[in-house]
């Protein structure tokens, strides 16, 4: 699922944030640049948490259907 990549990467993002902090404590000149990643992740996870909402399809009813990978049904005519 999409949301699986999206949780994976803010828990890196988390997990940069915190190795930022200890490193900032101990003045470590290099720990600017995990922060830099820790922000990358972040706005990584934003957008494939709206992935879904983004590409949403509606079915025949108007309904949003948020798997968009699931197959789009095509209605048939009307034979008289």
């Amino acid at each position: 699922m999409k949301l699986q990549k999206a949780v994976i990467a803010l828990i890196l993002a988390i997990i940069a944030l915190v190795a930022y902090l200890i490193l900032g404590s101990k003045e470590v000149e290099w720990s600017k640049y995990i922060l830099e990643a820790s922000g990358l992740f972040l706005m990584l996870s934003a957008l494939l948490f709206l992935y879904p909402i983004l590409f949403a399809r509606k079915d025949k009813e108007g309904c949003v259907e948020l798997d968009p990978e699931a197959p789009v049904e095509t209605a048939e005519p009307v034979k008289d």
